[in-house]
Protein backbone atom coordinates (compact mmCIF):
# COMPACT_ATOMS: atom_id res chain seq x y z
CA UNK A 1 0.00 0.00 0.00
CA UNK A 2 2.81 2.40 0.82
CA UNK A 3 4.56 1.62 -2.48
CA UNK A 4 1.37 2.39 -4.44
CA UNK A 5 0.95 5.68 -2.62
CA UNK A 6 4.54 6.64 -3.41
CA UNK A 7 4.10 5.82 -7.11
CA UNK A 8 0.86 7.81 -7.23
CA UNK A 9 2.48 10.86 -5.65
CA UNK A 10 5.48 10.62 -7.97
CA UNK A 11 3.19 10.42 -11.02
CA UNK A 12 1.19 13.38 -9.78
CA UNK A 13 4.32 15.43 -9.30
CA UNK A 14 5.70 14.51 -12.72
CA UNK A 15 2.38 15.40 -14.38
CA UNK A 16 2.21 18.66 -12.52
CA UNK A 17 5.81 19.41 -13.39
CA UNK A 18 5.20 18.74 -17.11
CA UNK A 19 2.21 21.02 -17.12
CA UNK A 20 4.17 23.80 -15.49
CA UNK A 21 6.99 23.29 -17.96
CA UNK A 22 4.43 23.74 -20.76
CA UNK A 23 3.25 26.95 -19.16
CA UNK A 24 6.87 28.07 -18.83
CA UNK A 25 7.45 27.51 -22.58
CA UNK A 26 4.37 29.52 -23.55
CA UNK A 27 4.87 32.23 -21.00
CA UNK A 28 8.59 32.47 -20.46
CA UNK A 29 8.21 35.90 -19.06
CA UNK A 30 6.52 34.52 -15.95
CA UNK A 31 9.25 33.19 -13.64
CA UNK A 32 6.74 32.22 -11.00
CA UNK A 33 5.67 29.13 -12.92
CA UNK A 34 9.24 27.81 -13.06
CA UNK A 35 9.73 28.31 -9.35
CA UNK A 36 6.40 26.58 -8.60
CA UNK A 37 7.41 23.62 -10.79
CA UNK A 38 10.63 23.14 -8.85
CA UNK A 39 8.81 23.36 -5.54
CA UNK A 40 6.32 20.67 -6.60
CA UNK A 41 9.16 18.45 -7.84
CA UNK A 42 11.14 18.80 -4.60
CA UNK A 43 8.05 18.17 -2.52
CA UNK A 44 7.19 15.09 -4.56
CA UNK A 45 10.67 13.62 -4.22
CA UNK A 46 10.65 14.27 -0.48
CA UNK A 47 7.29 12.54 -0.05
CA UNK A 48 8.40 9.66 -2.22
CA UNK A 49 11.56 9.10 -0.21
CA UNK A 50 9.68 9.45 3.08
CA UNK A 51 6.97 6.98 2.09
CA UNK A 52 9.56 4.61 0.71
CA UNK A 53 11.49 4.85 3.97
CA UNK A 54 8.34 4.09 5.91
CA UNK A 55 7.69 1.11 3.67
CA UNK A 56 11.20 -0.25 4.07
CA UNK A 57 11.08 0.29 7.81
CA UNK A 58 7.78 -1.52 8.03
CA UNK A 59 9.10 -4.48 6.02
CA UNK A 60 12.38 -4.86 7.91
CA UNK A 61 12.19 -7.41 10.78
CA UNK A 62 12.78 -6.06 14.26
CA UNK A 63 15.83 -8.04 15.30
CA UNK A 64 16.78 -7.40 18.93
CA UNK A 65 20.36 -6.36 19.42
CA UNK A 66 22.21 -8.64 21.85
CA UNK A 67 25.41 -7.62 23.47
CA UNK A 68 28.24 -10.09 23.80
CA UNK A 69 27.63 -12.32 26.81
CA UNK A 70 30.92 -12.71 28.64
CA UNK A 71 31.70 -15.31 31.25
CA UNK A 72 31.91 -12.64 33.94
CA UNK A 73 28.43 -11.39 33.03
CA UNK A 74 27.05 -14.92 33.18
CA UNK A 75 28.63 -15.46 36.59
CA UNK A 76 27.29 -12.18 37.98
CA UNK A 77 23.82 -12.96 36.66
CA UNK A 78 23.88 -16.42 38.23
CA UNK A 79 25.01 -15.09 41.60
CA UNK A 80 22.10 -12.68 41.55
CA UNK A 81 19.39 -15.04 40.24
CA UNK A 82 20.36 -18.56 41.28
CA UNK A 83 18.01 -19.99 43.97
CA UNK A 84 20.98 -21.49 45.83
CA UNK A 85 22.39 -17.99 46.28
CA UNK A 86 19.03 -16.80 47.63
CA UNK A 87 18.95 -19.70 50.11
CA UNK A 88 22.49 -18.87 51.22
CA UNK A 89 21.55 -15.21 51.72
CA UNK A 90 18.51 -16.23 53.78
CA UNK A 91 20.70 -18.44 55.99
CA UNK A 92 23.05 -15.50 56.54
CA UNK A 93 20.15 -13.26 57.57
CA UNK A 94 18.85 -15.95 59.91
CA UNK A 95 22.26 -16.27 61.57
CA UNK A 96 22.40 -12.49 61.95
CA UNK A 97 18.99 -12.48 63.65
CA UNK A 98 20.10 -15.24 66.01
CA UNK A 99 23.19 -13.23 66.91
CA UNK A 100 21.06 -10.21 67.76
CA UNK A 101 18.64 -12.39 69.68
CA UNK A 102 21.45 -13.78 71.85
CA UNK A 103 22.43 -10.25 72.87
CA UNK A 104 18.99 -9.54 74.24
CA UNK A 105 19.79 -11.77 77.24
CA UNK A 106 22.06 -9.01 78.54
CA UNK A 107 19.34 -6.36 78.38
CA UNK A 108 16.71 -5.66 81.06
CA UNK A 109 13.14 -6.75 80.46
CA UNK A 110 10.48 -4.04 80.94
CA UNK A 111 6.73 -4.46 80.55
CA UNK A 112 3.61 -2.31 80.96
CA UNK A 113 0.20 -3.63 82.00
CA UNK A 114 -3.17 -1.92 82.22
CA UNK A 115 -5.65 -4.17 84.06
CA UNK A 116 -9.38 -3.71 84.73
CA UNK A 117 -11.05 -6.07 87.21
CA UNK A 118 -14.15 -6.36 89.41
CA UNK A 119 -15.26 -8.97 91.93
CA UNK A 120 -16.46 -9.81 95.45
CA UNK A 121 -13.87 -12.40 96.40
CA UNK A 122 -12.99 -11.62 100.06
CA UNK A 123 -9.25 -11.77 99.53
CA UNK A 124 -9.50 -9.77 96.30
CA UNK A 125 -11.78 -7.12 97.87
CA UNK A 126 -9.62 -6.77 100.98
CA UNK A 127 -6.36 -6.47 99.02
CA UNK A 128 -7.83 -4.12 96.47
CA UNK A 129 -9.04 -1.66 99.11
CA UNK A 130 -5.58 -1.70 100.68
CA UNK A 131 -3.88 -1.00 97.33
CA UNK A 132 -6.34 1.78 96.55
CA UNK A 133 -5.62 3.37 99.97
CA UNK A 134 -9.38 3.44 100.63
CA UNK A 135 -9.49 1.10 103.62
CA UNK A 136 -11.67 2.34 106.53
CA UNK A 137 -12.66 1.16 110.02
CA UNK A 138 -15.98 -0.12 108.72
CA UNK A 139 -14.21 -2.52 106.41
CA UNK A 140 -13.16 -4.55 109.50
CA UNK A 141 -16.75 -5.53 110.20
CA UNK A 142 -17.21 -9.30 110.08
CA UNK A 143 -20.06 -9.06 107.60
CA UNK A 144 -17.96 -6.79 105.33
CA UNK A 145 -15.00 -9.15 105.54
CA UNK A 146 -17.00 -12.32 104.90
CA UNK A 147 -19.43 -10.95 102.34
CA UNK A 148 -17.88 -7.86 100.77
CA UNK A 149 -19.62 -5.77 98.16
CA UNK A 150 -18.26 -6.10 94.61
CA UNK A 151 -15.43 -3.74 94.01
CA UNK A 152 -13.74 -2.61 90.79
CA UNK A 153 -10.12 -1.76 90.21
CA UNK A 154 -8.13 -0.03 87.49
CA UNK A 155 -4.47 -1.09 87.83
CA UNK A 156 -1.53 0.45 85.98
CA UNK A 157 1.64 -1.57 86.39
CA UNK A 158 5.27 -1.28 85.26
CA UNK A 159 7.47 -4.29 85.92
CA UNK A 160 11.02 -5.16 84.98
CA UNK A 161 13.75 -7.71 85.52
CA UNK A 162 17.42 -8.06 84.68
CA UNK A 163 19.82 -10.97 84.94
CA UNK A 164 22.90 -9.41 86.46
CA UNK A 165 25.01 -12.57 86.48
CA UNK A 166 24.46 -16.06 85.06
CA UNK A 167 27.97 -17.51 85.35
CA UNK A 168 28.85 -16.02 81.90
CA UNK A 169 26.32 -18.26 80.14
CA UNK A 170 24.84 -15.36 78.14
CA UNK A 171 28.28 -14.12 77.03
CA UNK A 172 29.17 -17.58 75.78
CA UNK A 173 25.88 -17.88 73.91
CA UNK A 174 26.60 -14.55 72.22
CA UNK A 175 30.03 -15.79 71.21
CA UNK A 176 28.45 -18.99 69.86
CA UNK A 177 25.91 -17.01 67.82
CA UNK A 178 28.67 -14.82 66.35
CA UNK A 179 30.67 -17.89 65.31
CA UNK A 180 27.61 -19.47 63.72
CA UNK A 181 26.96 -16.25 61.85
CA UNK A 182 30.54 -16.26 60.54
CA UNK A 183 30.08 -19.92 59.61
CA UNK A 184 26.91 -19.07 57.65
CA UNK A 185 28.81 -16.34 55.80
CA UNK A 186 31.61 -18.76 54.92
CA UNK A 187 29.08 -21.35 53.81
CA UNK A 188 27.55 -18.70 51.56
CA UNK A 189 30.94 -18.14 49.94
CA UNK A 190 31.25 -21.88 49.35
CA UNK A 191 27.83 -21.89 47.67
CA UNK A 192 28.86 -18.92 45.51
CA UNK A 193 31.99 -20.77 44.37
CA UNK A 194 29.89 -23.82 43.53
CA UNK A 195 27.59 -21.61 41.45
CA UNK A 196 30.59 -20.06 39.69
CA UNK A 197 32.00 -23.51 38.89
CA UNK A 198 28.68 -24.66 37.46
CA UNK A 199 28.38 -21.54 35.29
CA UNK A 200 31.95 -21.97 34.04
CA UNK A 201 31.26 -25.60 33.11
CA UNK A 202 28.05 -24.90 31.19
CA UNK A 203 29.47 -21.73 29.59
CA UNK A 204 32.49 -23.67 28.36
CA UNK A 205 30.18 -26.42 27.11
CA UNK A 206 28.38 -23.80 24.99
CA UNK A 207 31.71 -22.66 23.54
CA UNK A 208 32.70 -26.26 22.85
CA UNK A 209 29.33 -26.94 21.19
CA UNK A 210 29.86 -23.90 18.94
CA UNK A 211 33.24 -25.28 17.87
CA UNK A 212 31.68 -28.67 17.21
CA UNK A 213 29.20 -27.02 14.86
CA UNK A 214 32.07 -25.26 13.06
CA UNK A 215 33.88 -28.57 12.70
CA UNK A 216 30.72 -30.33 11.50
CA UNK A 217 30.00 -27.62 8.93
CA UNK A 218 33.59 -27.76 7.67
CA UNK A 219 33.45 -31.52 7.39
CA UNK A 220 30.14 -31.34 5.56
CA UNK A 221 31.66 -28.95 3.03
CA UNK A 222 34.65 -31.26 2.69
CA UNK A 223 32.35 -34.24 2.16
CA UNK A 224 30.40 -32.39 -0.52
CA UNK A 225 33.64 -31.48 -2.25
CA UNK A 226 34.70 -35.15 -2.14
CA UNK A 227 31.34 -36.11 -3.62
CA UNK A 228 31.77 -33.64 -6.47
CA UNK A 229 35.29 -34.98 -7.10
CA UNK A 230 34.01 -38.56 -7.10
CA UNK A 231 31.33 -37.66 -9.65
CA UNK A 232 33.96 -36.11 -11.90
CA UNK A 233 36.11 -39.26 -11.63
CA UNK A 234 33.12 -41.47 -12.49
CA UNK A 235 32.24 -39.37 -15.53
CA UNK A 236 35.88 -39.46 -16.63
CA UNK A 237 36.02 -43.21 -16.23
CA UNK A 238 38.66 -43.00 -13.49
CA UNK A 239 36.38 -44.44 -10.79
CA UNK A 240 33.42 -46.74 -10.47
CA UNK A 241 29.92 -45.78 -9.32
CA UNK A 242 30.51 -47.38 -5.92
CA UNK A 243 33.00 -44.60 -5.19
CA UNK A 244 30.26 -42.03 -5.80
CA UNK A 245 27.86 -43.97 -3.58
CA UNK A 246 30.46 -44.08 -0.79
CA UNK A 247 30.92 -40.33 -1.09
CA UNK A 248 27.13 -39.83 -0.88
CA UNK A 249 26.94 -41.96 2.26
CA UNK A 250 29.76 -39.86 3.71
CA UNK A 251 27.80 -36.65 2.99
CA UNK A 252 24.73 -38.07 4.75
CA UNK A 253 26.83 -39.03 7.79
CA UNK A 254 28.31 -35.54 8.00
CA UNK A 255 24.81 -34.03 7.82
CA UNK A 256 23.71 -36.20 10.73
CA UNK A 257 26.72 -35.08 12.74
CA UNK A 258 25.86 -31.43 12.04
CA UNK A 259 22.29 -31.98 13.22
CA UNK A 260 23.57 -33.68 16.39
CA UNK A 261 26.00 -30.80 17.01
CA UNK A 262 23.17 -28.27 16.68
CA UNK A 263 21.13 -30.24 19.20
CA UNK A 264 24.08 -30.30 21.61
CA UNK A 265 24.35 -26.52 21.32
CA UNK A 266 20.67 -26.04 22.16
CA UNK A 267 21.04 -28.36 25.16
CA UNK A 268 24.12 -26.47 26.35
CA UNK A 269 22.22 -23.19 26.13
CA UNK A 270 19.34 -24.69 28.13
CA UNK A 271 21.80 -25.64 30.87
CA UNK A 272 23.34 -22.15 30.79
CA UNK A 273 19.91 -20.53 31.13
CA UNK A 274 19.16 -22.72 34.13
CA UNK A 275 22.51 -21.92 35.76
CA UNK A 276 22.05 -18.18 35.21
CA UNK A 277 18.41 -18.16 36.26
CA UNK A 278 17.35 -16.47 32.99
CA UNK A 279 14.94 -18.76 31.08
CA UNK A 280 14.19 -15.99 28.56
CA UNK A 281 17.83 -15.71 27.41
CA UNK A 282 18.14 -16.05 23.63
CA UNK A 283 20.82 -18.03 21.80
CA UNK A 284 23.56 -15.67 20.64
CA UNK A 285 27.03 -16.14 19.27
CA UNK A 286 29.66 -16.15 21.99
CA UNK A 287 33.35 -15.50 21.73
CA UNK A 288 34.86 -18.75 20.38
CA UNK A 289 36.68 -21.03 22.76
CA UNK A 290 40.46 -20.67 22.68
CA UNK A 291 43.33 -22.66 24.19
CA UNK A 292 44.83 -21.21 27.36
CA UNK A 293 48.00 -21.71 29.31
CA UNK A 294 47.41 -21.45 33.04
CA UNK A 295 49.78 -20.91 35.94
CA UNK A 296 51.17 -24.03 37.58
CA UNK A 297 51.90 -24.67 41.25
CA UNK A 298 53.14 -27.70 43.07
CA UNK A 299 50.68 -30.03 44.72
CA UNK A 300 51.90 -29.11 48.20
CA UNK A 301 51.41 -25.42 47.48
CA UNK A 302 47.88 -26.01 46.23
CA UNK A 303 47.00 -28.12 49.29
CA UNK A 304 48.32 -25.35 51.54
CA UNK A 305 46.23 -22.77 49.67
CA UNK A 306 43.14 -24.96 50.04
CA UNK A 307 43.72 -25.28 53.79
CA UNK A 308 43.66 -21.49 54.08
CA UNK A 309 41.12 -20.51 51.44
CA UNK A 310 38.46 -23.22 51.26
CA UNK A 311 35.30 -21.50 52.58
CA UNK A 312 33.62 -24.80 53.48
CA UNK A 313 36.60 -25.73 55.66
CA UNK A 314 36.46 -22.30 57.26
CA UNK A 315 32.73 -22.67 57.89
CA UNK A 316 33.23 -26.08 59.48
CA UNK A 317 36.08 -24.78 61.64
CA UNK A 318 33.89 -21.91 62.81
CA UNK A 319 31.09 -24.36 63.60
CA UNK A 320 33.60 -26.41 65.57
CA UNK A 321 34.57 -23.35 67.62
CA UNK A 322 30.90 -22.51 68.15
CA UNK A 323 30.26 -26.00 69.46
CA UNK A 324 33.16 -25.65 71.89
CA UNK A 325 31.58 -22.47 73.20
CA UNK A 326 28.24 -24.30 73.43
CA UNK A 327 29.84 -26.89 75.70
CA UNK A 328 31.24 -24.10 77.89
CA UNK A 329 27.79 -22.48 78.05
CA UNK A 330 26.28 -25.80 79.11
CA UNK A 331 28.80 -25.96 81.96
CA UNK A 332 27.95 -22.38 82.95
CA UNK A 333 24.36 -23.47 83.53
CA UNK A 334 25.53 -25.25 86.69
CA UNK A 335 26.66 -21.95 88.26
CA UNK A 336 24.59 -19.50 90.30
CA UNK A 337 22.33 -16.88 88.74
CA UNK A 338 21.81 -13.40 90.16
CA UNK A 339 18.80 -11.44 88.93
CA UNK A 340 16.99 -8.27 89.94
CA UNK A 341 13.36 -7.35 89.62
CA UNK A 342 11.06 -4.42 90.36
CA UNK A 343 7.38 -3.45 90.09
CA UNK A 344 5.47 -0.17 90.38
CA UNK A 345 1.68 -0.26 90.45
CA UNK A 346 -1.15 2.26 90.78
CA UNK A 347 -4.69 1.08 91.73
CA UNK A 348 -7.88 3.19 91.32
CA UNK A 349 -11.62 2.59 91.70
CA UNK A 350 -12.29 4.32 88.36
CA UNK A 351 -10.24 5.38 85.40
CA UNK A 352 -10.16 9.05 86.37
CA UNK A 353 -10.13 8.79 90.15
CA UNK A 354 -7.15 8.90 92.45
CA UNK A 355 -5.82 5.87 94.24
CA UNK A 356 -2.79 4.35 95.83
CA UNK A 357 0.54 3.34 94.29
CA UNK A 358 3.20 1.00 95.53
CA UNK A 359 6.46 -0.53 94.39
CA UNK A 360 8.50 -3.64 95.06
CA UNK A 361 12.19 -4.28 94.19
CA UNK A 362 14.51 -7.11 94.99
CA UNK A 363 17.51 -9.27 94.15
CA UNK A 364 17.27 -13.01 93.64
CA UNK A 365 20.07 -15.59 93.78
CA UNK A 366 19.30 -19.09 92.51
CA UNK A 367 21.31 -22.31 92.33
CA UNK A 368 20.09 -25.57 90.82
CA UNK A 369 20.72 -28.21 93.49
CA UNK A 370 19.62 -31.16 91.34
CA UNK A 371 20.74 -30.37 87.76
CA UNK A 372 19.92 -33.71 86.15
CA UNK A 373 18.60 -32.13 82.95
CA UNK A 374 21.61 -29.86 82.69
CA UNK A 375 23.95 -32.82 82.98
CA UNK A 376 22.17 -34.58 80.16
CA UNK A 377 22.37 -31.43 78.05
CA UNK A 378 26.11 -31.15 78.74
CA UNK A 379 26.61 -34.77 77.66
CA UNK A 380 24.65 -34.10 74.50
CA UNK A 381 26.69 -31.04 73.57
CA UNK A 382 29.94 -32.86 74.33
CA UNK A 383 28.95 -35.68 71.97
CA UNK A 384 28.09 -33.12 69.31
CA UNK A 385 31.55 -31.58 69.78
CA UNK A 386 33.19 -34.97 69.17
CA UNK A 387 31.11 -35.45 66.04
CA UNK A 388 32.12 -32.04 64.62
CA UNK A 389 35.77 -32.72 65.44
CA UNK A 390 35.58 -35.93 63.42
CA UNK A 391 33.85 -34.07 60.56
CA UNK A 392 36.63 -31.49 60.47
CA UNK A 393 39.30 -34.20 60.28
CA UNK A 394 37.38 -36.07 57.55
CA UNK A 395 36.81 -32.86 55.56
CA UNK A 396 40.49 -31.97 55.67
CA UNK A 397 41.40 -35.38 54.27
CA UNK A 398 38.69 -35.07 51.62
CA UNK A 399 39.97 -31.64 50.58
CA UNK A 400 43.50 -32.97 50.16
CA UNK A 401 42.11 -35.73 47.95
CA UNK A 402 40.04 -33.26 45.91
CA UNK A 403 43.03 -30.97 45.36
CA UNK A 404 45.21 -33.93 44.36
CA UNK A 405 42.60 -35.17 41.92
CA UNK A 406 42.10 -31.69 40.42
CA UNK A 407 45.87 -31.17 40.20
CA UNK A 408 46.38 -34.42 38.28
CA UNK A 409 43.35 -33.76 36.10
CA UNK A 410 44.66 -30.32 35.12
CA UNK A 411 48.11 -31.66 34.24
CA UNK A 412 46.56 -34.45 32.18
CA UNK A 413 44.28 -32.01 30.34
CA UNK A 414 47.21 -29.74 29.49
CA UNK A 415 49.22 -32.64 28.07
CA UNK A 416 46.21 -33.82 26.06
CA UNK A 417 46.06 -30.44 24.30
CA UNK A 418 49.60 -30.81 23.00
CA UNK A 419 48.94 -34.35 21.83
CA UNK A 420 45.64 -33.42 20.21
CA UNK A 421 47.21 -30.43 18.44
CA UNK A 422 49.96 -32.60 16.95
CA UNK A 423 47.42 -35.23 15.86
CA UNK A 424 45.24 -32.56 14.25
CA UNK A 425 48.14 -31.15 12.24
CA UNK A 426 49.24 -34.61 11.12
CA UNK A 427 45.72 -35.65 10.07
CA UNK A 428 45.26 -32.41 8.10
CA UNK A 429 48.51 -33.00 6.24
CA UNK A 430 47.59 -36.64 5.59
CA UNK A 431 44.21 -35.59 4.17
CA UNK A 432 45.89 -33.06 1.89
CA UNK A 433 48.28 -35.67 0.51
CA UNK A 434 45.51 -38.22 -0.09
CA UNK A 435 43.40 -35.63 -1.87
CA UNK A 436 46.26 -35.03 -4.28
CA UNK A 437 46.82 -38.76 -4.74
CA UNK A 438 43.12 -39.36 -5.33
CA UNK A 439 43.02 -36.59 -7.91
CA UNK A 440 45.94 -38.27 -9.65
CA UNK A 441 44.25 -41.68 -9.51
CA UNK A 442 46.83 -43.09 -7.08
CA UNK A 443 44.46 -43.60 -4.11
CA UNK A 444 41.00 -45.06 -3.64
CA UNK A 445 37.92 -43.31 -2.31
CA UNK A 446 38.12 -45.56 0.75
CA UNK A 447 41.56 -44.23 1.60
CA UNK A 448 40.35 -40.67 1.15
CA UNK A 449 37.25 -41.15 3.33
CA UNK A 450 39.33 -42.79 6.02
CA UNK A 451 41.70 -39.83 6.05
CA UNK A 452 38.77 -37.38 6.12
CA UNK A 453 37.25 -39.21 9.08
CA UNK A 454 40.58 -39.18 10.92
CA UNK A 455 40.93 -35.43 10.29
CA UNK A 456 37.41 -34.81 11.62
CA UNK A 457 38.01 -36.85 14.75
CA UNK A 458 41.34 -35.12 15.41
CA UNK A 459 39.70 -31.67 15.25
CA UNK A 460 36.92 -32.77 17.57
CA UNK A 461 39.41 -34.27 20.02
CA UNK A 462 41.49 -31.10 20.00
CA UNK A 463 38.61 -28.80 20.90
CA UNK A 464 37.42 -31.31 23.45
CA UNK A 465 40.89 -31.15 25.02
CA UNK A 466 40.73 -27.33 25.04
CA UNK A 467 37.35 -27.50 26.75
CA UNK A 468 38.62 -30.09 29.24
CA UNK A 469 41.67 -27.97 30.07
CA UNK A 470 39.54 -24.92 30.93
CA UNK A 471 37.11 -26.95 33.04
CA UNK A 472 39.97 -28.78 34.79
CA UNK A 473 41.57 -25.48 35.75
CA UNK A 474 38.20 -24.21 37.06
CA UNK A 475 37.85 -27.39 39.11
CA UNK A 476 41.34 -26.84 40.51
CA UNK A 477 40.47 -23.27 41.52
CA UNK A 478 37.32 -24.56 43.16
CA UNK A 479 39.23 -27.29 44.97
CA UNK A 480 41.67 -24.73 46.36
CA UNK A 481 38.88 -22.31 47.31
CA UNK A 482 40.01 -19.53 44.96
CA UNK A 483 37.30 -19.69 42.26
CA UNK A 484 36.00 -16.13 42.50
CA UNK A 485 34.25 -14.17 39.72
CA UNK A 486 37.54 -12.32 39.09
CA UNK A 487 39.46 -15.59 38.67
CA UNK A 488 36.75 -16.91 36.39
CA UNK A 489 37.63 -14.19 33.87
CA UNK A 490 40.91 -16.00 33.23
CA UNK A 491 38.87 -18.74 31.52
CA UNK A 492 37.23 -16.39 28.98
Amino acid sequence: MAERLAIFLLALVVTKSSAMDFIEVNASSMGIATMTSRIYLALGLTLTLWVGGVSVTAQEPQIPAHSQLTLRQAVNQALGQNPLAAISHANDLEALAESRLARTNLLPQLSFTEEISRGDDPVYAFGTRLRQRKFTQNDFALNALNRPQPIGNFATRFSGSWTAFDSFKSQREIRRADLLRASASSSGKAVDQQIVLHVVEVYQSVLYAQREIDVAQHEQETAEALLASAKDHVRAGLAVESDQMSAEVNVAARQQELIAAQGDLELAWAELREAMGTPELQIIELKPIEPHTFAQLTLDEEIAIAARMRPDLTALSQTQSAQSVTVSAARSAFGPTVSTYGTWEEDRRSLGSSGGNDWVAGVQISVDLLPLGKRAQLAQQSAAKQRIDAQVSASQQQVRLQVSRAHIHRKTAELMIETARAAMNQSAESLRILKNRYSAGLATITDLLRAEDAERQSQSMYWKAVYGNAVAYAELLHATGTLTPDRAEELQ
